[in-house]
């Protein structure tokens, strides 16, 4: 097709949607936007959170009335039904179990900084807990499916432990109404893959925050493959809290007729010389297809030879279709390396579309590969052939199907 949408573009100006109060010097009273992502109010204790009424910023991009169920009291916090993989050239280097809401682990990674966050830690019952253990590397698929469509919570812990090598996939299919909560502990001179996977049904609704805290020269790589769902939200935050760390969070989303596909991801920059390349392109097509990407990025003075860089890439294949892309950086220190930020949202690149027909390659086939090289080039990141070549033919499905 030839026409498009005009792609949406926020910018990373003050939103007065959260307001505190705050007394001036004459006694007087009034309101001051809450406009950093340091200063957000986090507790474990869904009781600390007021009711979310769409206009807060964390929540002013998202379909309030569909996620409402999620936000309300009476999650079912029962364990999930789960199939587990352990893939590993040697011994198994890898732990799968239930551990209790009193297990040590559960709280050292982050904290809830919005409701339905704070409502899914309240509410579980029994985390799951994966263990990389090994030097050796080790894959280990955690399926969840068919998990109904009763309100739910969830809880998952995977912890990498000091010098190991290992992938964890959080596959994810059927149908769902989850809130759920996934710490991430990478331990010194780990390096650790985490790719979670949405190829929901389409009426799923399904709501996630990832904490993850990087070790003294550890290395994450997280990685978000968001295909599927009716509203799919998933919120990466990265702790660098040791002299070292290096995170890469990348993801890749594509956004059907009426889907809704948001992430908001955070950087923590805490300790020195710590690096993290943030990256998410998507692809939009059909009426009504939103996604929502916020990337923030903070450097505090702690965190002397910081090494940070953000971009957010949209290709809008149709009219009707909306991005919404807001960068941020707030830094605290001059003393970095390099920080920088990038967003993009914009049609075909009619030369790439030319060069193609040119060599005897029909239109339609044409948009087709230039989707998938874009989308591609997040896939190829995740390290595994398999894996890369299934999350490949999910694309090539999808791609086939918005014809």
């Amino acid at each position: 097709m030839s026409a498009v949408a005009t792609p949406t573009i926020s910018s990373a100006e003050p939103d007065h949607s959260r307001l505190g109060s705050k007394q001036h010097s004459d006694g007087g009273w009034g309101l001051v936007p809450v406009q950093v992502r340091s200063a957000r109010f986090s507790s474990f204790d869904v009781g600390d959170f007021e009711a979310v009424t769409g206009r807060e910023l964390e929540w002013k991009h998202t379909p309030i009335a569909k996620i409402q169920p999620l936000l309300d009291a009476g999650l079912d916090g029962s364990a999930l039904p789960i199939v587990t993989d352990v893939v590993s050239l040697g011994d198994a280097g890898a732990i799968v179990e239930p551990i209790g809401r009193d297990d040590d682990r559960i709280g050292s990674a982050g904290k809830p900084e919005e409701l339905a966050s704070a409502n899914a830690w309240s509410s579980f019952e029994e985390a799951l807990a994966v263990t990389i253990t090994g030097e050796e590397p080790v894959e280990v698929t955690v399926t969840r499916a068919a998990l109904g469509t009763a309100p739910r919570a969830a809880h998952t812990v995977i912890v990498a432990e000091k010098h190991s090598r290992g992938m964890v996939v959080l596959q994810n299919s059927g149908q769902a109404m989850l809130s759920e909560n996934v710490e991430i502990i990478v331990g010194d001179g780990a390096q650790l893959t985490v790719v979670t996977v949405q190829q929901w049904d389409d009426t799923a609704v399904h709501l996630a925050s990832h904490f993850a805290r990087i070790g003294r020269d550890a290395r994450l790589r997280h990685v978000v493959v968001s295909l599927g769902g009716d509203v799919v939200r998933i919120n990466p935050s990265a702790h660098l809290s040791s002299e070292g760390g290096d995170v890469e969070l990348f993801g890749v989303y594509f956004a059907g007729t009426g889907q809704h596909l948001e992430q908001q991801v955070f950087v923590n920059h805490d300790a020195p010389n710590t690096k993290s390349r943030v990256s998410y392109k998507g692809a939009l097509q059909g009426d009504g297809a939103h996604t929502v990407w916020v990337g923030d990025v903070l450097i505090r003075p702690s965190a002397a030879g910081t090494d940070s860089y953000e971009q957010n890439r949209n290709l809008l294949l149709t009219d009707g279709t909306r991005a919404d892309s807001v960068p941020n950086l707030e830094i605290e220190t001059g003393d970095i390396a390099g920080a920088g930020h990038a967003s993009a949202s914009g049609r075909f690149d009619d030369e790439q579309l030319f060069y193609l027909q040119a060599r005897g390659i029909e239109e339609h086939e044409a948009r087709r590969l230039v989707v998938r090289g874009f989308l591609s080039e997040v896939v190829q990141k995740i390290g595994s052939a398999d894996l890369e070549a299934r999350l490949q033919q999910a694309i090539e499905d999808e791609l086939k199907v918005s014809e």
